[in-house]
């Protein structure tokens, strides 16, 4: 087995061999993504739309966040494991938002946070940081910024607004930290702070020149029926292939096919009971 991911040495990978982060949630996502190669596991407040059925992330509770990212810690070995800090854990001060971060580090085993916005965050990540938690940035489409951005949309696409970004990028990494998200980013203005900025920068819907790519777990196997952003791809259809094992289950069931002689717990101990 490969050596952990740390800290230093997702830094080390800027410009070298791309870097693969995929959310995780719970056991079962954290084994697939970890058997696959994946080099860092997000436990995004994503989790809100895929596993909690909002319609935002603005609901997701630092609780919420907590009860996810230690099933996540309980079984990765080897991938970089960054959460998410919910809405308002680090909107209020900077001793709030230390105090929730330790939270997530302490209960979770986690290598860094994530905090979505640029320079009117400094003085959160600064904080963070002088207690000795790394922290990962987010620019660009920040869904906890959903309200006044109107919904989910594009950044950047004018010109002063993408030079903001590119200010405040730098800020960003000026203020020390390891890695910034790029999300709903026109791919000119991510290849260009791809280029300026000293640390890794992980795409999602910003085009190809990032150092990195980040995919919801069920945007990339389709586990929901919702249509995926346009600039998913997916790699398999697991919930037609849920429901049509399910379906024959349920069948097997209602004929009487289902359990058959062998199937008693005699033999072997069930993977999980009721």
């Amino acid at each position: 087995m490969k050596e952990r991911l740390t800290v230093p040495g997702f830094r080390a990978r800027k410009g070298g061999e791309r870097l693969v982060m995929l959310t995780a949630y719970d056991a079962a996502t954290t084994v697939a993504a970890e058997a696959a190669g994946v080099d860092c596991l997000l436990v995004g407040d994503s989790l809100g739309n895929v596993i909690l059925g909002y319609d935002s992330t603005l609901q997701v509770t630092l609780e919420d966040i907590l009860h996810h990212a230690r099933a996540v810690g309980r079984r990765r070995q080897r991938a970089l494991m960054v959460v998410d800090m919910p809405w308002m854990t680090y909107h209020v001060s900077p001793e709030d938002s230390v105090r929730n971060a330790a939270r997530l580090v302490r209960d979770s085993g986690a290598d860094a946070v994530k905090l979505e916005g640029g320079r009117k965050r400094l003085p959160m990540i600064e904080a963070i940081r002088n207690a000795e938690i790394p922290v990962m940035g987010h620019l660009g489409l920040t869904p906890q910024s959903v309200l006044p951005m109107g919904g989910f949309k594009v950044q950047g696409r004018e010109s002063e607004a993408a030079e903001a970004m590119v200010r405040d990028a730098h800020a960003l990494v000026e203020a020390g930290v390891i890695g910034i998200v790029l999300e709903g980013v026109p791919a000119d203005l991510a290849e260009r702070i791809t280029s300026e900025v000293e640390v890794p920068t992980i795409g999602i819907g910003a085009g190809a020149a990032c150092d990195g790519q980040v995919l919801v777990f069920h945007d990339l196997l389709r586990l929901l029926p919702e249509k995926p952003p346009k600039f998913v791809r997916q790699y398999a259809d697991v919930l037609d292939s849920q429901v049509d094992a399910i379906r024959r289950w349920v069948d097997d069931v209602r004929d009487g096919s289902f359990p058959a002689e062998r199937e008693t717990y005699g033999s072997a101990k069930p993977a999980s009971t009721t």
